[in-house]
């Protein structure tokens, strides 16, 4: 009896879903996909309490994790939402943008969708600083040491193509779809493993396949790399 309050205790101390996350209470990361899934449940369910939900989820994006002077997206907060580190996850930060606009539209929420857009762009230029020359986004980059993690995740380039294509459907500004369209040269010269199939792990800052990481695992899988292809297949249909 007494090793169960030890271990909820454990449970309540141990907040973060992988070692490389910060052991905060709040997360970006947590609430942005917890949104994605509120957003693709309302599809078929649109319930009232859950477009209320959706709601406040976009007002949390709006009111906290978006950085008002970097437009880069804050990750973690304590239960204040006081913020904590300044890391910057570009993958994340362009990922947000579509989603948060596909949410907003979903529910119809209007004032959502004319705040996302307003700032789509610029959090889009914000990202944008990640871009390697060969097209290939960069992971972090961590202000405080001025380091940048110079590896570049599937996930990030996956998230790469959507978002600023997305950036180019809102703004006409071809410079968003040159970026998408170089990035998928990317990928299919580097990510895309053309012998075995599926995307590679990632490309180190030499340009090698990076070692000792999964094809698929419990941190990968076909998610965001079929994803990538369903969205951008229907833009492009609708653009066409």
């Amino acid at each position: 009896m007494r090793i169960l309050p030890f271990f909820i205790q454990l449970l309540a101390a141990e907040l973060h879903q992988s070692a490389k996350d910060a052991n905060e209470k709040k997360t970006m990361n947590t609430h942005l996909h917890v949104l994605e899934g509120y957003t693709n449940l309302y599809r078929i369910w649109p319930d009232k309490v859950l477009g209320e939900q959706i709601k406040i989820l976009l007002d949390n994006f709006f009111e906290h994790f978006i950085d008002k002077e970097t437009h880069h997206l804050a990750l973690f907060f304590d239960e204040n939402w006081n913020a904590k580190g300044d890391l910057v996850s570009y993958g994340h930060d362009i990922e947000a943008t579509w989603l948060l606009l596909e949410a907003a539209e979903v529910i119809g929420d209007e004032a959502s969708i004319k705040k996302i857009k307003e700032i789509t762009t610029a959090m889009a230029d914000a990202t944008s600083t990640g871009i390697d020359v060969d097209g290939g986004l960069w992971y972090e980059y961590k202000p405080a040491e001025n380091h940048l993690v110079k590896e570049k995740h599937w996930w990030v380039q996956a998230e790469a193509m959507v978002g600023f294509f997305n950036a180019w459907q809102i703004s006409g500004d071809d410079k968003y779809l040159n970026i998408s369209l170089k990035n998928w040269e990317f990928v299919k010269t580097k990510i895309l493993d053309k012998q075995n199939g599926e995307w590679f792990w990632g490309i180190d800052e030499n340009g090698g396949v990076m070692p000792g990481q999964d094809k698929s695992g419990i941190w990968k899988c076909p998610y965001h790399n079929s994803r990538v292809m369903l969205e951008l297949a229907g833009r492009i249909a609708v653009n066409n």
